[in-house]
């Protein structure tokens, strides 16, 4: 009898312990982005435009960011075309919304890092609780035209807060425009794809497709930049 009770108490600490480990590795899986995962997404909605003659996405407002306008509905793709969406995209517990790209043309799978939305998002809320309590937001030093930094300490915020870059992996800084829209400065990212990729952007072109086309990621809350001297600098209209 003690055998059997021994026996069972160890069967359910293996069982218990399998359980606990097994959403923590779910957890760290959905996190990352896999270009398996991409590519068969990328192939199913190649195939539902090829059938419909239209994609397979959400509507959006005109006026919506345009790397943020045409995420993908994972509705009209399972089960036909997509068994389940992809263990990282949002609708399956995961931190990456599934977009596309140059919709006209070629429309092209890429993802969102919602962990990136999120912290924005925070940080958006605490400037317009500053402005409806002072009406200006809160603008420290101008960077260019409608661009400037943000004075934290207007926040009460004693460390200044970065955000992780999907891309690069290097921590990029908040600035907010004109308008107190909260963005991410992609300077950092700018610098190095520029660096490392052959590119025939000019002055006074749009340069953030540099980060599309060369990671999985589009850029969210960006301002647009261009080159000046090989370096990235905001762009002026």
């Amino acid at each position: 009898m003690k055998i059997i009770v021994k026996y069972s108490v160890i069967s359910l600490l293996l069982f218990t312990l399998t359980a606990c480990l097994y959403p923590e590795q779910r957890r760290v899986e959905n996190q990352t982005p896999h270009p398996d995962q991409i590519q068969l997404v990328q192939a199913a909605v190649s195939q539902f435009q090829q059938d419909t003659g239209i994609l397979p996405i959400k509507n959006r407002d005109q006026d919506t960011p345009i790397y943020q306008k045409y995420p993908i509905d994972f509705n009209k793709l399972v089960p036909k075309y997509l068994q389940t969406p992809p263990g990282n995209a949002f609708e399956s517990g995961g931190v990456f919304q599934y977009v596309l790209v140059n919709v006209e043309e070629d429309p092209t799978v890429k993802i969102i890092d919602l962990i990136l939305v999120d912290e924005v998002r925070d940080l958006q809320m605490r400037v317009d609780q500053y402005r409806r309590d002072h009406t200006y937001p809160p603008f420290k030093d101008m960077l260019a035209k409608s661009v400037f930094t943000i004075d934290f300490e207007k926040l009460n915020i004693k460390t200044i807060p970065q955000v992780r870059s999907p891309i690069t992996g290097d921590y990029l800084p908040y600035v907010i425009n004109h308008e107190g829209k909260v963005l991410v400065d992609y300077s950092i990212d700018l610098y190095k794809l520029l660096q490392n990729n052959e590119h025939n952007f000019q002055a006074g072109e749009d340069i953030r497709d540099l980060i599309v086309e060369n990671s999985f990621f589009v850029p969210v809350y960006s301002a647009p930049y261009t080159v000046e001297n090989d370096e990235p600098v905001f762009l002026v209209n």
